[in-house]
């Protein structure tokens, strides 16, 4: 068992690093609303939709681990984010800076659970499974999108008639068992 010192020093540690990661959930978002924006403005009307909605969950994840860090006792930073991409060389590569974001991301996460277990901090190693398992989804998807988008690379169109059949319309802002959001999800 850590001694309390110990056991605080490793809990501030957690709580850094989930504050950190909300900053690169932010930052997610405003990319995703960057890629959103660059099919918009290409009246790409499926394309933005589905990156409009990526930065939806991207933006609720940082809430999530707002909501925990509050529940938690713990100070909740709103921090700043680094600009995002906005300009793109076609239509391809948005989606696989998309792709390199969800890999970035599960990274950090999965980085967050070991500090987690290695602090013996059980609640906080269970808030971080949603995440990975979510993770793993955004992951799966991005590459199918990214595959689509590469093979069709010379008729967009027909990637827009993909994500109209695939999406199924607009997805709940939090699925069963998700962390609650502060201020509740959008």
């Amino acid at each position: 068992m850590l001694a309390p010192v110990a056991r605080f020093l490793a809990m501030t540690t957690f709580q850094e690093k989930l504050n950190e990661q909300i900053a690169y959930e932010f930052g997610a978002s405003q990319q995703y609303i960057a890629i959103a924006v660059h099919y918009d403005a290409q009246t790409l009307p499926q394309l933005a939709a589905h990156f409009y909605r990526q930065s939806v969950e991207e933006r609720n994840h940082a809430m999530m681990m707002v909501q925990y860090l509050l529940d938690s006792g713990d100070d909740a930073t709103t921090p700043a984010v680094a600009a995002p991409q906005t300009v793109f060389a076609d239509d391809v590569e948005p989606v696989a800076l998309a792709l390199d974001q969800e890999k970035r991301v599960t990274a950090q996460i999965s980085q967050l659970a070991v500090i987690a277990r290695e602090n013996g901090d059980l609640v906080a190693e269970q808030f971080m499974h949603w995440f990975l398992q979510e993770q793993r989804e955004e992951i799966s998807s991005m590459s199918a999108l990214l595959q689509v988008v590469e093979r069709l690379r010379d008729n967009v169109m027909l990637v827009e008639d993909y994500l109209a059949r695939e999406s199924g319309g607009a997805a709940n802002p939090l699925e069963v068992g998700a962390p609650p959001a502060a201020g509740g999800a959008l």
